[in-house]
């Protein structure tokens, strides 16, 4: 598995916005090979921002790059925000791939 997340800074004036462009948006993902799931995630809130992360895992680290790549990177990534900025800087993004995975439950014994 491949976890790849973006980090924003978003304007505290600038939430619902943000998470409104998030949830009308269409992403395409679901249209690509390997990919199994989305997060939108808010996190703490700073003085002057508050924390997101968009949050994707893929079935391998190649999938995410194919996605990219593709056609529906392009298209999902076409419609910018408006002209009023939502988030301080550049995200940061961050790629995981996955070491160890234990599903609820698997790490009790048997009764």
């Amino acid at each position: 598995m491949f976890i790849a997340m973006n980090r924003f800074k978003v304007m505290k004036d600038a939430t619902e916005e943000f998470e409104a462009v998030w949830k009308n948006r269409d992403s395409h993902l679901d249209e690509m090979d390997g990919f199994e799931g989305f997060h939108l995630l808010r996190g703490p809130e700073a003085e002057d921002h508050v924390l997101y992360s968009s949050h994707t895992t893929w079935r391998s680290k190649a999938d995410f790059e194919a996605w990219t790549k593709s056609e529906q990177f392009r298209k999902a990534h076409s419609r910018a925000p408006g002209s009023k900025p939502l988030f301080a800087g550049h995200p940061q993004f961050e790629g995981f791939e996955t070491i160890q995975t234990l599903a609820a439950g698997a790490t009790k014994s048997a009764a």
